[in-house]
């Protein structure tokens, strides 16, 4: 890779989720030869995809079902937002156990856990809920038989609230014994290699980096661990596990584009 096709290359546009998980790969983008290439919109999940989707971005890190929207989604990284086992931060929250829940605020931020709840409640739990739409700061009414899934940074707050509390990363393992992949980097259409390498270099730097970003960030919340987080709940490496994990989610919401997925 040369340093002068780096420079030599048009600024790209991209969207990245918007919460604490995705910090190393922004870091590491910081710190890159391309940090100058690459111009980074934060947004929530659903607003990453849509732009991407709609051709606004030619890059994102993206909630995965969005992949299923795209004619020729092409992975771009080894790395993603993916977890084996409990992540923390895609949660329903209850009063009553799971059993007893008679409907279900959805998070508006990320179909990808929507879908993911709705997987879980039909084929592990079996269970017949109803789906309530939301908007800003719906956790305010879960309550009684009624809960709610909450997905990202404003888990934090609610770790402590309520009596029963499911994380669906974990509820996946269970199920499928699999790891689950929430977010990758995705295109609609081939971008320079040259510009792909720095990039995956980028990206294994800021997660190669994660002990100094636990001393710089601030934490969350009082009781809250950076470094656990970083280091046991969320996983970046999209191996091998991974992948499959995300072909069978895309086959549970009934689309056949995971076998039609390039991997680079």
């Amino acid at each position: 890779m040369s340093n002068k096709q780096i420079e030599n290359m048009k600024v790209l546009n991209a969207s990245a989720v918007s919460y604490l998980n995705t910090k190393p790969f922004l870091y590491g983008i910081f710190r890159s030869v391309i940090d100058k290439k690459v111009r980074i919109k934060l947004d929530i999940p659903s607003e990453c995809a849509r732009k991407l989707v709609a051709g606004e971005v030619d890059l994102g890190l993206i909630p995965v079902v969005a992949i299923a929207d795209m004619e020729k989604p092409i992975i771009l990284s080894d790395y993603c937002i993916g977890a084996d086992g409990p992540v923390k931060t895609v949660m329903i929250y209850s009063d009553v156990p799971i059993e007893k829940v008679k409907q279900l605020y959805m998070d508006y931020h990320s179909r990808t856990s929507v879908k993911l709840a709705e997987i879980l409640i039909r084929d592990y739990w079996k269970l017949d809920i109803e789906y309530l739409p939301t908007e800003s700061e719906f956790f305010h009414q879960i309550g009684g038989e009624t809960a709610g899934l909450v997905i990202g940074d404003r888990t934090f707050s609610l770790a402590n609230r309520f009596e029963y509390q499911y994380d669906l990363a974990e509820y996946w393992k269970k199920m499928t014994g699999l790891p689950f992949v929430f977010a990758a980097w995705v295109s609609r259409k081939p971008l320079p290699k040259f510009f792909l390498r720095a990039f995956n270099d980028a990206l294994a730097d800021g997660v190669s980096l994660i002990p100094k970003l636990v001393d710089l960030l601030p934490t969350p919340t009082e009781d809250f661990d950076l470094a656990t987080y970083f280091n046991t709940h969320i996983q970046y490496e999209l191996d091998i596990p991974k992948r499959k994990a995300l072909s069978l989610f895309l086959k549970k919401i009934n689309h056949s584009v995971g076998k039609e997925l390039t991997f680079l």
